[in-house]
């Protein structure tokens, strides 16, 4: 799959990103070569393969989930973001 203006521009419009056209060729050649080496994954034969295989001896290691309560690093994401009210983020409708 090539990724054309029109796709990059659908991509541009859903991730709420203006892309500099000057940047628009390289990062299309880019996410072209991205997809390109997904596609040569599909050709890996992965049916001897468990569904839960994983490379770490006893599967992943788990920590404890212990919350982050600090104020300062929600109030640094909300004002960066481009529209968000009351500690939620406002985005367009996507689904007609």
């Amino acid at each position: 799959m090539t990724i054309d203006n029109k796709v990059l521009e659908n991509l541009e419009k859903l991730s709420m990103l203006k892309i500099a056209e000057d940047k628009k060729e390289e990062l299309s050649n880019q996410l072209t070569e991205i997809l390109a080496f997904v596609e040569n994954l599909k050709e890996l034969d992965t049916t001897e393969l468990d569904a839960s295989f994983s490379t770490l001896a006893g599967g992943t290691p788990m920590r404890e989930d212990i919350p982050n309560t600090n104020p300062q690093i929600s109030k640094s994401i909300f004002a960066h973001a481009p529209n968000a009210e009351d500690n939620f983020f406002i985005v367009p409708k996507i689904i007609e």
